[in-house]
């Protein structure tokens, strides 16, 4: 099987992906973990304003087989929570790049240590 990866994100092994955004990233998780999780029927993310560390778990996502956390693929504080997937959680499976992220962090990372797309690829 064949999944969508962008060529302008960069990925943990944990399967987020993170667009770098100057300012700011944005989080989500890839198309390759939406499928193994199936159809996500819950979204539960943390508020504006908290301190996330690297690798620590972040949200929630429930699917009809599994409920599973979500690790922060990089340290920093959450500016954003993209309200429209706790409300429509299908968007996650649907468009997991676009609509479907989670999560904005002003980072205290850097981001070296995340995965290149090739490199993604070839973890999947």
């Amino acid at each position: 099987m064949t999944f969508t990866t962008s060529d302008g994100l960069l990925y943990a092994e944990s399967h987020e992906w993170v667009d770098d955004r100057a300012d700011v990233v944005r989080i989500g998780i890839t198309d390759f973990a939406q499928d193994e999780l199936g159809d996500i029927v819950f979204v539960e993310l943390p508020a504006e304003g908290v301190a996330l560390e690297r690798g620590e778990p972040f949200a929630v996502v429930e699917s009809i087989k599994a409920v599973s956390d979500i690790y922060a693929p990089v340290s920093g504080t959450v500016t954003a929570v993209n309200e429209t997937v706790s409300d429509r959680p299908e968007l996650v499976n649907e468009h997991p790049f676009e609509r479907g992220w989670l999560i904005e962090l002003e980072t205290t990372d850097e981001l070296g240590h995340l995965l290149e797309p090739d490199e993604y690829r070839e973890q999947i």
